[in-house]
């Protein structure tokens, strides 16, 4: 059975980086009917943020990425916080010591120190590698600190497939003795996860391409217990475009890069994941763009991850969650537009009607104070924007004729929804010999105070009401006078 894991440390929000190697491990796991863990890897105690783990839990839970096994979860392979496994891995480590493939370091900070300022390259001399198993003892005995070290093999070469590069290769010179337990007896990110995997049955690595030169490390580990190597699957680059339209590593400076930020200006869960998951890879079974989760679980295929880096395009996620907010149902965009609507709607607004004509003109949730803005307070305008050569008014003398003519049919009606107002409007456009768009034009712009607006004359009216409607012909045609 496939069995991948979301492994991340609670050091503050989810990148978007984060959560596509969230998306990509869930869906391995899920396209083969497998399970997928969450396991939280707290061992970098200096860098642990309060309420990080629950903004972790939350993400997922927001975004459907429902692990099968997990700190609240349970499952067989438990616990699911690295902190609370500390034993284990002291155990494993100490095992390795014994078959050769680590050792005990007693080196103080003092002397690493000064290696580092001998050799800025910062590698370690491998000074206690070599020590007799008499000084080992004594210097344990004495309660002298320690770290593990893994012992590398100083010659030859250490090869590994990933599924997306192929054959990967490393000098084993070029390996370092990387400390698997600290001082303070928390293991390493390097070691503990190596560990938790194999005890956790995780049959596929999912995380970034950045690991793939640490990956000969990892691999030498499973190789010194005899365990058999995972798959390993790491994920092309994420870029940035910058304001120069060159690309680099994506970061808070190209904007909002934690799924939190996304989600407090407007987008949607299922659009950000959507598009997230196209970062990367390529549908193999369709053309299409628009994918719900449960539809990516059966298209995802680990043939369709490119090598290439990816670039987060926010005008492109922008446009996919407009796609998504016009699709939904009136009652869910109430919903969910309620946390972003912070103007008072004053009674005689149809509050409904103008929800219905914002959702399919805008592109994240957090534009409708703005968009509804008009709606409320006639804005500001000059009168020069009655003036339109597309629909022929070159003159204010016309359009004091529409308003006109507008005003004294708007005063007779009793019903004021859209169709009985444009069943109203249109026959000025005979009478006066224009088109039936400049009468709509001049009236929209009188009820709007706006070039550009989400509805036509008569779908705004009827969101502002007869009294508002009126009251604002009135005002334009005293711009007029």
């Amino acid at each position: 059975m496939t069995v991948t894991r979301f492994a991340p440390s609670p050091t503050g929000y989810m990148h978007i980086g984060n959560l596509r190697t969230a998306l990509y491990s869930y869906l391995i796991a899920k396209h083969d009917g497998g399970n997928f863990i969450l396991r939280i890897e707290d061992t970098d105690r200096e860098r642990l943020v309060d309420g990080a783990t629950d903004v972790i839990k939350s993400t997922l839970a927001m975004t459907g990425l429902n692990y099968d096994e997990g700190p609240d979860v349970g499952g067989d392979h438990g616990p699911y916080v690295q902190s609370e496994r500390k034993a284990i891995y002291m155990e494993y480590a100490k095992k390795l010591v014994d078959m050769g493939a680590a050792y005990y370091c007693f080196c103080t900070k003092e002397r690493l120190e000064k290696l580092h300022e001998e050799d800025a390259t910062g590698g370690y001399d491998r000074h206690c590698r070599n020590l007799s198993q008499e000084e080992i003892d004594e210097k344990i005995k004495a309660g002298a600190p320690f770290v593990i070290r893994q012992k590398m093999p100083l010659v030859g070469v250490t090869t590994y497939t990933d599924m997306v590069f192929g054959e990967i290769s490393m000098n084993n010179s070029e390996l370092q003795d990387q400390i698997l337990m600290k001082a303070d007896g928390y293991p390493t990110y390097n070691f503990a996860h190596v560990v938790d995997d194999y005890l956790m049955k995780v049959t596929h690595v999912v995380r970034g391409s950045e690991y793939l030169t640490s990956t000969p490390k990892y691999v030498l580990l499973y190789d010194a217990f005899g365990w058999e190597r995972p798959c390993y699957v790491h994920l092309p680059l994420l870029m940035g475009k910058n304001e120069d339209g060159s690309v680099s590593k994506l970061s808070k400076r190209h904007g909002a890069v934690s799924f939190q930020d996304l989600v407090n200006d407007g987008y949607l869960p299922e659009a950000i994941i959507n598009y997230i998951a196209l970062l990367g890879w390529c549908p193999k079974q369709s053309e299409s763009e628009f994918f719900s989760l449960r539809e990516l679980e059966g298209l995802f295929g680990i043939d369709g991850v490119s090598k290439s880096p990816a670039v987060f395009d926010f005008e492109k996620l922008l446009w996919f969650n407009g796609e998504y907010i016009h699709k939904l149902d009136d009652e869910s965009f109430l919903k969910l537009s309620a946390p972003f609507v912070k103007t008072d709607i004053p009674e005689n607004i149809s509050k409904e009607k103008m929800y219905a004509l914002l959702k399919t003109r805008i592109s994240k949730l957090s534009e409708l104070d703005e968009k509804m803005e008009f709606f409320i307070n006639l804005p500001s305008y000059d009168k020069e924007l009655f003036l339109n050569k597309k629909n022929k008014i070159a003159d204010f003398e016309i359009v004091k004729q529409v308003l006109n003519e507008a005003l004294e049919v708007l005063k007779k009606l009793e019903s004021f929804d859209n169709d009985t107002l444009f069943a109203a409007l249109a026959p000025i456009s005979e009478k006066l010999g224009i088109k039936t768009g400049a009468v709509m034009w001049c009236v929209r712009i009188a009820a709007s105070g706006m070039a550009a607006t989400p509805g036509g004359a008569t779908e705004i009216m009827e969101v502002i009401g007869k009294e508002e409607s009126i009251k604002r012909i009135s005002v334009a045609l005293e711009k007029l006078v």
